[in-house]
């Protein structure tokens, strides 16, 4: 199965989401992301976190949805929507859910408010991925419906 963590820039969460799935990810499953408008770099905070909570940063890049390298089978939009940030929409033919996430990217104050607000995006994407990692894959896969909805139910969990 192919997961697509996807959002307008694709430098913080969605990147911090692909990154995530992948170091907890069962065998056949794997996580990509994209944004619909790619700033074109991976924000340094979000590589720096990932690092300190030993998960691998090679090779994750910021980039557009037009350069997916496979076809996702799920699509998880990660924006704030309720921010007032445009949330992208992937047209082709996916399971689709919303874990919206507030940007780091655009937190302000001291370098520690920071820091904490790219923490508790990390945190709440972390807490939803081993939500939906400890549900029963195998047969929900075979089940679109049963899956769309434990999705949609993670999408309320927080850190």
């Amino acid at each position: 199965m192919n997961v697509l963590f996807l959002c307008t820039g694709n430098s913080c969460r969605s990147i911090l989401g692909e990154a995530t799935f992948n170091h907890l990810a069962p065998e056949g499953w794997h996580a990509m992301s994209a944004g619909s408008r790619p700033t074109g770099q991976v924000h340094p905070r979000s590589l720096a976190l990932l690092a300190r909570e030993g998960i691998s940063t090679e090779g994750y890049c910021s980039k557009s949805w037009d350069a997916l390298p496979a076809t996702p089978d799920i699509v998880i939009t990660v924006c704030a929507s309720a921010a007032g940030e445009t949330c992208p929409a992937y047209l082709g033919p996916v399971l689709r859910t919303h874990w919206g996430v507030e940007d780091p990217a655009h937190a302000t104050g001291t370098d520690e408010e920071i820091d904490a607000a790219f923490m508790t995006a990390y945190r709440i994407l972390r807490a939803r991925i081993e939500a939906l990692l400890a549900l029963p894959l195998a047969e929900l896969q075979q089940d679109k419906a049963a899956l769309k909805a434990e999705m949609d139910k993670i999408a309320t969990l927080t850190a």
